[in-house]
């Protein structure tokens, strides 16, 4: 493969049913901020992985077909052959399956340098540099998972958010400080729409709502969504969003959202966006419950028997309060300022 001298980077980012499209969303941030700075910018695909690039728009040119491999080390190992050809200078992985075995496997010839890109804090890592935007989150976290010269890159400042939401953060954050009314909200919960979660919030919702407009986003695929569109046929307040690219105006124009606990939370605090986080997935769990102690969010468990009991005074607290939700703006807007992929992405390249 003939390419210009440019530093190559390759993307190999897990995407499905389960896991949702969060590593591929962050991992296309990263890759347009590096792409500005002169980068080659390539993604290994999955079935799943491609599907979202297509639709968020990444070029058709930079996308590398993979086979049809569902096990890991099939994945990786087909990854490495594509690192090869493409001659990448670095690997970035956002796989919560890869860690030290796959990203050695990825170096491979040895010159190669290795990003991963992680949030749990669960494995041992052979990276040159790691990426974890967790609240919280220090380097003793990953003490005995990282070698000593392995570069870090910690908390919500280094979150991969797309520029768009930097952009709409003041315009958000004059509308929020007029303490008016909740005249529109926002249901967020994966474009995947792991079990169906956001039919059930949006049933729970809807006796509440008065004259709330409820804008609601979903993946095309997502199985709420035949229900959710026989129902906004005959409620007026319901507005689907299907694949919607433009969720940075969605979150600046709401007052309140419902929203899912994986990377969409940092783009929710960068426009200052009050919140009951819904926890999708045990793994998300120690981080929001740890960010609602500290005022930053409220915090919901979709796996709770409760829970739209629980959705349902949370939504009657945040909608008829004001002060509240401007105090939860401003605490959610310290959080992180959407120029975490400029970071990144400076980062990346001084490798």
């Amino acid at each position: 493969m003939s390419l210009p001298d440019e530093p190559r980077i390759l993307f190999f980012a897990d995407a499905g049913p389960e896991v949702g499209g969060g590593h591929v969303m962050r991992c296309l941030t990263l890759a347009r901020a590096l792409t500005e700075r002169g980068a080659a910018c390539a993604f290994v695909e999955s079935r799943a992985a491609a599907s979202i690039l297509r639709r968020f728009g990444w070029a058709s040119q930079t996308l590398l077909a993979m086979t049809d491999a569902d096990d890991l080390a099939g994945q990786v190992a087909y990854a490495a052959e594509i690192a090869e050809r493409f001659e990448a200078d670095v690997v970035v992985i956002d796989h919560y399956g890869a860690g030290a075995a796959e990203e050695d496997l990825l170096r491979a010839p040895g010159h190669r340098r290795i990003v991963a890109i992680d949030d749990l804090a669960d494995r041992r890592h052979a990276c040159d540099l790691l990426i974890d935007p967790g609240y919280g989150r220090r380097r003793e976290h990953y003490e005995g998972r990282i070698g000593a010269t392995c570069a870090v890159r910690l908390g919500p400042s280094h979150a991969l958010v797309r520029p768009e939401f930097a952009a709409a953060r003041q315009r958000a954050m004059s509308r929020r400080a007029m303490h008016g009314p909740a005249r529109r909200a926002l249901v967020s919960l994966g474009l995947t729409d792991v079990g169906g979660v956001t039919e059930r919030v949006v049933r729970a919702l809807t006796p509440l709502l008065g004259e709330t407009r409820l804008d609601i986003v979903l993946g095309e695929g997502a199985p709420s969504l035949p229900a959710l569109t026989a129902l906004a046929e005959t409620d007026r307040r319901l507005h689907l969003w299907v694949d919607n690219a433009e969720m940075a105006s969605l979150m600046a124009d709401a007052d309140i959202a419902i929203g899912a606990g994986g990377s969409s939370v940092w783009e929710r605090a960068v426009v200052g966006l009050p919140t009951a986080t819904v926890i999708l997935a045990e793994n998300q769990r120690a981080m929001i419950e740890h960010m609602a102690d500290a005022g930053f969010t409220r915090t919901l468990d979709a796996g709770a028997a409760d829970f739209e009991a629980a959705l349902s005074a949370a939504w009657t607290r945040l909608a008829g309060d004001p002060p509240l939700r401007w105090r939860l703006a401003e605490r959610a807007s310290e959080l992180c300022d959407g120029r975490g992929a400029e970071r990144v992405a400076e980062a990346v390249l001084e490798l």
